[in-house]
């Protein structure tokens, strides 16, 4: 469970985050985290979040953003938002680490969903992008639907896809959330 001043790394991609404010903690309205990104790190699957806002700070170094197909770089000092709704990607080309205040508004569950896709990638259960297998991709993303979708394929086919194949997921014995990450 997220609290302030917990911190996990996630030891695939490298990013690690730290819990400023949690959702506990300013009941619903705000998840508050500080962010740190490796030099040279991948540029994550694009994604956009239906419900929240986000605000970022780049409290040192640079980010690179890639923000409805367009590429800006961010540098310290530099403040953006992206609104609901809006697909998007970042990560760090630069030489040295970047730090970056992100905030969620509402927080909703998203820390958990941080929490759980860190777990998987430190207990080996994702590719060397920090992606799951597709089944346990398939109730990880179902589960946070609300907080997390990817824009392709469309959100029908996404939900089709989810609901026919949790069954056999489940069969499999993956689970959407796992108790040990989230404790």
């Amino acid at each position: 469970m997220a609290y302030a001043t917990k911190s996990i790394r996630n030891n695939v991609t490298g990013q690690e985050i730290r819990f400023l404010k949690t959702s506990e903690d300013t009941d619903g309205e705000l998840l508050d985290m500080d962010a740190t990104f490796k030099a040279h790190s991948r540029e994550p699957a694009p994604h956009y979040h239906p419900s929240q806002v986000e605000d970022f700070t780049i409290r040192s170094g640079q980010l690179t953003v890639r923000l409805n197909g367009r590429l800006r770089v961010y540098k310290q000092g530099d403040s953006f938002r992206i609104p609901r709704h809006t697909v998007h990607s970042m990560w760090n080309e630069a030489d040295q680490p970047t730090v970056v205040n992100w905030q969620v508004r509402p927080a909703l569950i998203t820390e958990y969903f941080l929490e759980t896709a860190t777990g998987l990638a430190n207990d080996g259960k994702t590719n060397e992008e920090g992606v799951p297998n597709f089944l346990q991709a398939v109730l990880l993303l179902n589960r946070f639907m609300g907080v997390y979708r990817l824009p392709k394929p469309p959100l029908a086919i996404q939900k089709l896809v989810f609901t026919t194949l949790t069954p056999l997921a489940y069969l499999f014995g993956y689970r959407p959330t796992y108790k040990k990450y989230i404790d």
